[in-house]
C-alpha cells in the first residue's frame, strides 16, 4: 500500500527538474558548431532571438559534402521560459544549391530556439550535426532555472519585448503539492 502512496510523489518530483538539466549550455550563452567538426558553415543566424519577431538561420554547406550527393535537414525546437519544450520540428528549407534556409516565429516567453542539421548521404545513411544535444539561440529575455532572468531585453524585472512575465516553477509546485493532497487524502481507508 505505502508504493501507491510513494510512487505518483516520486514520478511527479522526478520530472519537474528535468528541463533543468536538458542541456549543459551556459544561460544566454549560444551554442554554435566549431569550425571544421562540421560539414557545413553558418551563414547567417537571428542572435538573440525575439518573442514574435521572425528567427532565420542559413547554413552552406562544405563542397566536399555536396559534391558527394549530401542533402541536410534542420529540426528545430523552441523552448519556453515554463521549462516546456516543443516537439522538434523539421523545418522546409529554401535550397539554393549548397546554401539552405529556414526561419520561425518564436512565441512569446520562449527561452531559447534549439537546432540542428541532420546529414543524409547518398547511401541513405545520416549524421546528426551536433550528436546528442542541439545548437541553442538563446532569446532576448530569458529565464533559466538555476541562474533566474536574463537577456538583453531583461529590465528591471520585467521583459521589454511585452511577453507576459510568468514564474516559471510555480506551477509545478502546486502540481507536486496537488498529487500530494489528493494521494493523502485518497489513502483515508
Amino acid at each position: 500500500m505505502r508504493i501507491k502512496v510513494i510512487l505518483p510523489i516520486l514520478v511527479v518530483s522526478l520530472l519537474i527538474p528535468l528541463h533543468a538539466i536538458a542541456s549543459d549550455a551556459t544561460p544566454g550563452t549560444d551554442v554554435n558548431p566549431e569550425d571544421g567538426d562540421v560539414p557545413f558553415s553558418v551563414s547567417e543566424r537571428t542572435t538573440p532571438s525575439v518573442d514574435g519577431n521572425l528567427w532565420s538561420l542559413s547554413v552552406e554547406m562544405d563542397q566536399d559534402a555536396y559534391d558527394n550527393g549530401t542533402v541536410f535537414e534542420i529540426l528545430t525546437q523552441v523552448c519556453t521560459n515554463d521549462g516546456v519544450c516543443d516537439p522538434p520540428v523539421l523545418r522546409d528549407a529554401n535550397v539554393d544549391e549548397r546554401r539552405y534556409s529556414v526561419s520561425l516565429t518564436p512565441p512569446s516567453d520562449h527561452t531559447y530556439v534549439n537546432w540542428r542539421i541532420k546529414a543524409v548521404y547518398n547511401d541513405d545513411s545520416s549524421t546528426n550535426f551536433p550528436q546528442g544535444d542541439w545548437y541553442k539561440t538563446w532569446s532576448s529575455c530569458h529565464y533559466q532555472q538555476d541562474t533566474g532572468w536574463g537577456g538583453v531585453d531583461y529590465k528591471d524585472g520585467a521583459c521589454a519585448t511585452d511577453s507576459d512575465e510568468t514564474i516559471p516553477g510555480f506551477t509545478a509546485g502546486i502540481a507536486v503539492a496537488s498529487v500530494t493532497f489528493a494521494v493523502a487524502f485518497t489513502r483515508r481507508e
